[in-house]
């Protein structure tokens, strides 16, 4: 994450450069809760009838995204830093583990997942094992739990190891863009929108997040200045006078 003040170091190996995020998150975020923000100012007025400025900015977005490691930190002193494999700061097995074809992200954040995941790997003996009975010593002996699931774990494809822990360990695959787009559920959801753009039949984008019932418009945005006309007419400005407007460089 950066800001006035540098990057901030939350992602990539410990022994490794900092990464950054793989998409612009900030930016995205930042449009969210400016729409949030937005919406809020709207209802007030409606009630009120008094309107107010909204103040969003890509650095106060950024920062309000350390959320509880912030906390943490500000409160207890206890500063996040890098784990390895994408790993959660405090709590095993969670992170990243080897298949036999790839990755699958697991997460194991209770005793009770814990309990579950060993027996769905046919390692119930795990369980009773004093270097990983609780969550402080599977904290404490990550790295040869995390030699064991990888062990474990590469017996058999991402795909397999899915089908066995569905609904009862929350777990994941690692998709490249092209095995994401393609996964069924997300097409089975509408992920992909076909929006008849005049210059582009035909063009595909991922749709909105937004489920409000009716699905929403695929209409391309106006280009620029394509309603200028229109909306000066409407506020009662004539053809001559906007196409001085036109000549001076105004619109």
């Amino acid at each position: 994450m950066q800001g006035e003040a540098g990057w901030l170091a939350l992602t990539g190996e410990p022994d490794g450069p900092p990464a950054r995020m793989g998409l612009s998150v900030v930016d995205y975020s930042t449009g969210t809760t400016c729409a949030l923000a937005l919406l809020a100012g709207i209802l007030e007025a409606r009630r009120t009838g008094k309107g107010r400025d909204i103040d969003v900015s890509l650095y106060d977005v950024a920062m309000h995204q350390l959320n509880y490691p912030a906390a943490w930190y500000l409160n207890e002193g206890l500063e996040t830093g890098r784990a390895p494999r994408s790993a959660h700061p405090y709590i095993a097995p969670s992170q990243l583990y080897r298949t036999k074809d790839g990755w699958i992200f697991i997460m194991a954040q209770t005793q009770r997942f814990w309990e579950l995941l060993c027996g769905k790997l046919g390692r119930i003996d795990l369980v009773s094992n004093s270097d990983f009975v609780d969550i402080p010593s599977r904290k404490k002996n990550r790295d040869e739990l995390t030699r064991i699931l990888d062990l474990e774990l590469s017996k058999n494809k991402t795909g397999i190891w899915l089908k066995i822990l569905r609904g009862s360990v929350p777990c994941g695959p690692v998709y490249d863009m092209a095995e994401a787009l393609r996964n069924p559920y997300f097409l089975e959801r509408g992920g992909v929108q076909v929006l008849e753009h005049p210059e582009r039949p035909g063009f595909k984008l991922v749709a909105s997040p937004f489920r409000v019932g009716e699905p929403l418009p695929a209409r391309p945005a106006p280009k620029l200045g394509e309603h200028t006309d229109q909306l000066l007419k409407e506020l009662g400005f004539s053809g001559p006078e906007i196409e001085k407007l036109k000549k001076e460089g105004a619109i």
